[in-house]
């Protein structure tokens, strides 16, 4: 009696558990699949119709399907934070590698930077508000709250693994993904169309470049009540016009992480022994022998004074350009040629590297690696046909030499870059060393604890001399002699990392806010023509301006896992 009277211990409460496996999770992922590509395919034909004068499409038929996609997306979002989180069980599971803190930190400083453009481009459509639709100056402000929507649901779900709603998440996602993308080609549109009439401009066909652009936005020719002739309106079109790669970057990195949460709706999670790793604190110049740090910045800093030059001169025109142009391939092959150097001596580090090889399934680090290669095919391209042009061509100055070392290290540079970046990535977090083991000798492990059972083996004759030290206290020797070469390639792997981070953000700003030796430069636009050339610039450009932001949120990753 007095047993069943006695407390028994306290029981914790069970974990909540994740549903019953999917029957098919192919199915719903197709479903979503599909539904996403229908809807990209119908922005993509509204929104590069819009580019093109002969086709009557008009801004505001793309502001309409942006503005109605993004109102869908907010309502889906609502309800996964309102109905969908709040379910028993629905988020059984979070991913610990998804969203990291510097991805979602990104996101909100671009998100930042969106919310200013659309209050520039609202104040810019305000200017002349008796005669524009009204969807032009609805559209900045339904895209201002959608991005704080998405940026605070991505903020604390980004790594959630939903098991409730499955399809329905699954559609909600895709769509939301396909509203980014189509926010993001947008903006690459309008860019492009944007530095189309400043290369007219200076080609004398003004008259031309504000016909095109009058018919694109709708207006009737010949109608002038629509100029932007006030000195405030001048100032909100150039501001939300300087405030497009933020913009593109945004869309680009919600995109990247809708995908790994797409990737994880349904997804049962097993903690893998020895690879659970909590990075520390991050901290930039810790543990670095500033090296890396310090010509890093020296880079940047000459990088923006060469990025400013450029801008003036070419932006001046006359008999500047040309000397524009050789301070600008200069610095670039300087840097491209450091960088190079760099990622092969990191390669070469990696191959005196103890840390074991990462192979569990991680969709995060899945999609890095793919954007990494697929971006880097944007750059690649413009610089093979470059190269086409330079050596096929028939002028053999100083800019065409300086035109072709660079096509030639820029792809040295993407290449070696990412050999570095996605190895770094596949390697297990410090102390992972490889698991080998031991061999097995005899009397190894052997003590003395136990006399009676030790005269039964008569192979091992009882002497102290055979004691074998233990494989751990063999692993605790190797780890003391090893500590110093380990911290030596640690701090050199981070000196490279961060090194490698500052040159990609420099490389990244010139092309982004408006730097085009493409054009300035006549060798490829003399040897394809100016339509042909434009084509293949628009289009490849914004895949090499995104693979330098995404290097740079790798590369971080990279050196924290160092």
């Amino acid at each position: 009696m007095s047993e069943e009277l006695a407390p028994g211990p306290k029981e914790s409460p069970p974990a909540p558990r994740a549903g019953p496996r999917e029957v098919w999770k192919k199915g719903g992922r197709l479903l979503s699949v599909l539904l996403a590509a229908n809807v990209l395919l119908l922005a993509c034909t509204l929104i590069s119709g819009g580019a093109f004068n002969k086709v009557a499409v008009y801004d505001t038929d793309v502001f309409a399907l942006l503005t109605t996609m993004m109102l869908l997306a907010m309502l889906w979002i609502l309800f996964y934070l309102l109905r969908t989180v709040r379910c028993p069980c629905a988020v059984p599971y979070r991913d610990a590698h998804a969203g990291p803190i510097w991805l979602r930190g990104g996101l909100v400083l671009f998100g930042i930077c969106t919310l200013i453009m659309d209050i520039f481009k609202t104040g810019y459509y305000s200017s002349f508000f008796e005669c524009q639709s009204a969807i032009k100056i609805l559209h900045p402000v339904i895209q201002a709250v959608f991005v704080i929507i998405q940026t605070y649901f991505l903020w604390v779900s980004a790594k959630d693994c939903v098991h409730v709603h499955l399809n329905l998440t699954r559609c909600g996602l895709m769509f939301t993904l396909t509203t980014n993308l189509a926010i993001w080609m947008a903006a690459v549109v309008d860019e492009s169309v944007h530095q189309s009439h400043s290369y007219s401009s200076s080609h004398s066909n003004a008259s031309n470049a504000h016909l095109a652009s009058d018919q694109r936005a709708g207006n009737p020719v010949g109608g002038d009540s629509c100029l932007c002739s006030t000195a405030v309106c001048q100032i909100f079109q150039q501001g939300y016009f300087y405030l497009y790669p933020f913009n593109i970057e945004y869309s680009l990195f919600a995109s990247t992480m809708l995908y790994v949460m797409w990737k994880n709706v349904g997804r049962f999670l097993a903690s893998a022994p020895g690879h659970s790793h909590t990075p520390s604190p991050l901290s930039l110049f810790r543990e670095t022998f500033f090296a890396g740090p310090v010509l890093g910045l020296l880079l940047f800093v000459v990088g923006l004074a060469v990025f400013i030059i450029y801008e003036v001169q070419v932006g001046g025109g006359g008999g500047r350009t040309r000397q524009a142009l050789v301070i600008y391939y200069s610095f670039n092959i300087v840097c491209l040629g450091l960088t190079t150097l760099v990622s092969l001596s990191g390669s070469i580090i990696y191959r005196f590297d103890r840390r074991a090889m990462d192979h569990h399934k991680n969709p995060t680090r899945t999609l890095d690696v793919a954007l990494l290669m697929g971006a880097a095919l944007g750059q690649y391209a413009i610089s093979y046909y470059s190269i086409v042009a330079v050596v096929a061509g028939t002028p053999q100055d100083l800019l065409a030499g300086l035109d072709l070392t660079h096509a030639l290290l820029m792809i040295a540079q993407h290449t070696f870059q990412n050999i570095f970046i996605i190895e770094s990535l596949h390697r297990g977090p410090p102390g992972a060393e490889p698991h080998s083991t031991p061999t097995k000798e005899p009397c190894q492990n052997l003590t003395f604890t136990n006399l009676d059972a030790f005269h039964t083996l008569p192979a091992c004759p009882p002497t102290p001399r055979l004691v074998s030290p233990s494989s751990a206290d063999q692993r605790e020797a190797v780890a003391i002699i090893s500590a110093p070469r380990s911290q030596w390639r640690r701090r050199c792997l981070r000196d490279i990392s961060l090194f490698l981070l500052l040159c990609n953000v420099i490389l990244w700003i010139m092309p982004a806010f408006g730097a085009r030796p493409h054009f300035s430069n006549t060798v490829e636009v003399d040897f394809y023509g100016y339509s042909l050339w434009a084509a293949i610039v628009n289009i490849c450009l914004p895949f090499g301006i995104f693979y330098r932001m995404h290097a740079v949120s790798s590369l971080l990753e990279v050196y924290v896992l160092s």
